[in-house]
């Protein structure tokens, strides 16, 4: 796969090629690479699961499959995709591989933990796998209690040990990247010369780190409630249910923000790259990422208005929904200032940029429907949440992930990819994606519940609609694995720096040396400073 012109000079691609050297490697950017494989299959065994949902409801009665198996279904693909996709989407593969490089380190700070975090991740999705394949589990990927803990005949134990194993996978990665940024900077790379990709990573860190123990310790207690019948949940044994769900989506929420905030930063890479401007206001982009990381902790409760909370706590839980939402203001405004006037070029980044700017947006916006008290009333447990939550997870981070991938490609394999495929999928994806997911907000709204595969004829058309954009969407994302495949032998030799970014992970050779740099770098410069980039191309 990779060519002589490539094997002349050393690089992390080339340095050995057995399998056991892949197995046992500590090069981060090899680990990201395996982080890659992983979890795009996953991604497809997630989206598989999400093609049978579509093609059952494409009819208003249970042509497909029986209500026990289509709860088995939108619990796996939930599991799967929240958990085993979407968390360490972007982290554990461009995280993994560009951080260290960003700030001129040699490696993560703690290489071995690197690789054992993804063999977790792999154990923790094992071990979900066999759940399914042993009769999966019909829970909801939510676990709600009691019935998760006590009533449910499914695997959830197996299940829920894999999520528990995955977790820990999150906590190394988080811990790995918090003690990097400290210790492991380039002389001269200050806090407020880092991209705002590791300000995104950093924040995100630290919701993994002080989050993720949370849902462990959640899932435990439904192991010991359910193997033990020790009263935790469970009303019939002395349990209180809300106690579950004020557990669960004190992590949850704020891991929304573990999945959208590393896309947050690939976004900030892009707009100023293909804008050719520094990000405007870089310190108040930067501080945002933080204030979502804390303010992520403490909105958890506008998930419990309709679950017996009090009216007073809905209220402040209402305040403080309708607060988080001002730091990804910031970040939006931002951007489009940063867009202003800038000479913009439509390289398929930067698509991929626009769409995510677009449908987060539309996903922010619909989420402060679900943080007012009386509207929340009326749509909680309907497609309009689904919608909701899909544009900001699958339209925000997924978007961002694709974009993050055709952005640094050239510097991870040395290969260019084909650029009018590229944008054909970036079009198609974003058309798709509004197709599958816009028409759930009417049916929402109209009052179709969630969960249910069995409907009045009257929503067909809409869920017809939706199924039909989950096939176009389905097309946009399988085109890039196609190309991406074939630029490995068949794309052009990519130059250090394609697009003529900054940033040291584009001062290194494409693709990178097995230590990042052939010299220690020195930061002389603020993050995105394309004058100083001009002056030195012209002395050179």
């Amino acid at each position: 796969m990779i060519t002589a012109a490539l094997e002349e000079r050393e690089h992390y691609l080339n340095a050995s090629y057995g399998l056991k050297s892949w197995l046992l490697t500590k090069d981060h950017k090899r680990i990201a690479l395996l982080y890659l494989g992983t979890i795009t299959l996953f991604f497809a065994l997630g989206g598989l699961f999400a093609t049978m949902i579509r093609i059952e409801l494409l009819t208003p009665q249970p042509d497909l499959v029986s209500s026990e198996t289509y709860n088995k279904l939108f619990t796996m693909h939930g599991v799967i995709m929240v958990f085993l996709f979407l968390v360490p989407s972007i982290p554990a593969t461009l995280g993994n591989f560009f951080l260290p490089i960003m700030i001129g380190a040699k490696d993560l700070a703690f290489p071995k933990l690197n690789l054992l975090s993804w063999y977790l991740l792999v154990a923790g999705g094992l071990c979900t796998l066999g759940a399914m394949f042993a009769g999966g589990v019909d829970t909801g990927w939510t676990f709600y209690t009691p019935y998760s803990s006590t009533y449910s005949n499914t695997y959830v134990i197996a299940t829920a040990l894999g999520i528990f194993i995955a977790g820990f996978s999150s906590i190394l990665t988080g811990l790995n990247f918090i003690v990097t940024v400290h210790r492991m900077r380039a002389p001269g790379m200050t806090w407020f010369r880092l991209p705002l990709f590791v300000w995104s990573n950093y924040a995100t860190s630290l919701i993994m780190v002080l989050g993720t123990p949370v849902l462990a310790v959640t899932i435990l207690l439904v192991g010991c409630e359910r193997l033990f019948h020790i009263g935790i949940f469970d009303p019939a044994l002395g349990g209180d249910p809300v106690l579950f769900q004020h557990m669960f989506w004190f992590y949850s929420h704020p891991a929304v923000y573990i999945m959208v905030l590393p896309g947050m930063g690939v976004v900030s890479e892009l707009v100023a790259t293909f804008s050719r401007k520094r990000v405007f206001g870089y310190g108040f982009v930067a501080f945002s990422s933080v204030a979502i990381a804390v303010l992520g902790f403490l909105v958890w409760g506008h998930h419990l208005f309709v679950s017996g909370q009090s009216v007073y706590a809905g209220m402040v839980f209402s305040f403080l929904s309708y607060f988080v939402a001002v730091p990804s203001a910031i970040k939006v405004f931002n951007w489009t200032a940063t867009l202003y006037k800038g000479s913009i070029s439509y390289d398929t980044p930067m698509l991929y940029a626009f769409g995510f700017i677009g449908l987060f947006t539309m996903g922010g916006l619909t989420g402060l429907f679900l943080a007012a008290l009386g509207i929340d009333v009326h749509v909680t447990d309907t497609y309009f949440v689904v919608a909701h939550f899909h544009y900001i997870m699958v339209g925000g981070t997924l978007m961002a992930y694709l974009g993050g991938m055709h952005y640094w490609w050239p510097k991870m394999t040395g290969r260019m990819y084909p650029e009018g495929w590229a944008k054909l999928s970036a079009l198609v994806v974003f058309l798709g994606f509004n197709l599958t997911f816009f028409p759930q907000f009417v049916l929402g709204y109209l009052g179709m519940p969630r969960r249910y595969h069995v409907y009045p004829p009257e929503f067909q058309v809409l869920h017809v609609m939706s199924t039909a954009g989950a096939s176009v969407l389905a097309v946009g994302y399988l085109m890039p694995l196609v190309y991406f495949l074939w630029s490995l032998r068949y794309g052009k030799l990519a130059p250090a720096n394609p697009w003529g970014a900054t940033g040291l992970e584009w001062q290194t050779s494409s693709p990178p040396p097995t230590h990042n740099f052939e010299e220690p770098p020195v930061v002389t410069h603020e993050a995105y400073d394309f004058a100083a980039l001009l002056e030195e191309a012209q002395v050179g």
